[in-house]
């Protein structure tokens, strides 16, 4: 049966900002800015309602993101299978509290807080204890999602986190857009799933290290090596020469992947209407390559981060 907690949803308001989450899944279901004359511009597309989501839009991908090959792995010697949920492939893919209902821990007219708790026999695959909050909040800059992942189990526990916004610069599609992602290298996919082996970006198709226009350019990747700014952050810009619109995608140093998506598979209503930018603490498939970022969490542990979106004109 439909649980009523799927179209619960929460608008926070800051000035022009409004941002829309849901306690299901602590998704975000929409960011957008609201000029004097009543026009809205909508900065991280939006949905309404659990069934209007389309490719993974505002997901929260908890404690992993991105796909495990086969949902296989191993972890301190012993050998793990997750079931196998990947509509794409025979693969386990982001995480397992997307569609859980997550408590509201505190709410002000400008941030919420969501908290839920994964038990070891919760998963197959998966028996660790976790508890995971996710935090919005909106100032006079943009908007903020923080999260925290901690171990409140006897054992060692393996944790990422990711993040699944899909942005706009106000355009019909992303293709007239430009697009500076300061990442030094990619990983090579078969089937969806890393090889394993590491390629430069520098002259390829993926090199955006200086910006650029989008044009025909199809993403499905994951992005590593960050070029970080020297305050430490990350930061992904987007901007429309057309629209005037620009915004920065940022992250803090939790964050050492991200995956670039078109979305060039979605129905025709969403295919490259809007680019998904997904902040990720590892890379797609690091439960199988842990030094790619994969988080060893040891009992009573936390691990949080910080990423968010500054918009102008």
């Amino acid at each position: 049966m439909p649980s009523e907690m799927e179209n619960v949803e929460i608008t926070l308001v800051s000035g022009q900002f409004r941002l829309k989450v849901s306690p299901f899944g602590a998704s975000l279901r929409g960011f957008w800015k609201s000029a004097d004359d009543g026009s809205v511009e909508e900065i991280i597309i939006g949905y309404t309602g659990a069934k209007g989501k389309v490719g993974g839009q505002g997901d929260v991908l908890i404690p992993f993101a991105g796909r495990i090959g086969k949902g296989h792995y191993q972890y301190n010697g012993q050998s793990y299978q997750m079931e196998l949920n990947d509509k794409e492939g025979p693969n386990a893919i982001h995480g397992f509290l997307r569609l859980v209902e997550w408590e509201i821990a505190e709410q002000t007219e400008r941030s919420v807080s969501f908290m839920t708790w994964l038990n070891p026999e919760d998963h197959v695959g998966y028996p660790f204890s976790i508890c995971a909050s996710v935090n919005y909040s909106l100032d006079k800059m943009g908007m903020r999602c923080s999260f925290t992942i901690e171990n409140i189990g006897e054992n060692s526990a393996p944790a990422a986190a990711g993040f699944h916004p899909y942005f706009t610069a106000g355009t019909d599609m992303i293709n007239v857009c430009s697009l500076r992602i300061p990442m030094k290298s990619i990983l090579e996919f078969e089937n969806l799933i890393p090889t394993g082996n590491i390629l430069p970006v520098e002259g390829s198709e993926f090199d955006f290290l200086q910006p650029r226009t989008i044009n025909e350019t199809k993403f499905n990747t994951c992005f590593i090596d960050p070029v970080r700014d020297p305050d430490g952050m990350l930061r992904v810009q987007m901007e429309s020469a057309s629209t005037g619109r620009s915004l920065q995608v940022w992250m803090d140093s939790a964050f050492t992947s991200i995956v670039i998506y078109s979305g060039d598979p979605l129905p025709e209503s969403h295919r490259r209407k809007s680019l998904a930018i997904e902040p990720m603490t590892c890379a797609s498939d690091a439960y199988n390559h842990p030094e790619w970022g994969l988080i060893n969490l040891a009992p009573s542990e936390s691990f949080s981060g910080s990423w968010g979106v500054e918009c102008s004109g």
